[in-house]
């Protein structure tokens, strides 16, 4: 499946609503950022705080155009927390950090514009 991410591309197939509650999207607090040269494109590695229900997940994300390292840690993010973990290089990510491209295409992190608890989902 190859999604455009161009914001002039069209919406996506419909879908039901149960097809959108399958996707668990969470909000956890980065703990810790660090480099990733293994990695094919530049990306850090994360460790997100997700509270007491998910418990403390890593991440891979593409976002070294638009955060430097020491802005991250005590930030809110959004996940998706149900995929099955992912091998990228020496590296397992094991949720999803969303986020959308500006108009450079770099990836701008999603997140709540008022903190909430950790673990909250989206709805």
């Amino acid at each position: 499946m190859h999604l455009d991410h161009a914001p002039d591309a069209p919406a996506a197939e419909l879908i039901g609503f149960d097809q959108f509650l399958a996707v668990d999207i969470r909000v956890g607090t980065i703990l810790s950022a660090e480099p990733f040269p293994e990695a094919r494109k530049p990306a850090y590695k994360l460790v997100i705080d997700f509270g007491p229900g998910i418990g403390v997940k890593k991440s891979s994300a593409q976002i070294t155009d638009r955060y430097d390292l020491r802005d991250l840690p005590g930030r809110q993010v959004a996940a998706v927390v149900n995929f099955p973990p992912r091998q990228i290089g020496k590296f397992m990510s094991e949720v999803l950090t969303l986020g959308f491209g500006d108009e450079a295409g770099a990836v701008i992190l999603f997140a709540p514009d008022r903190p909430v608890p950790e673990g909250s989902r989206l709805f």
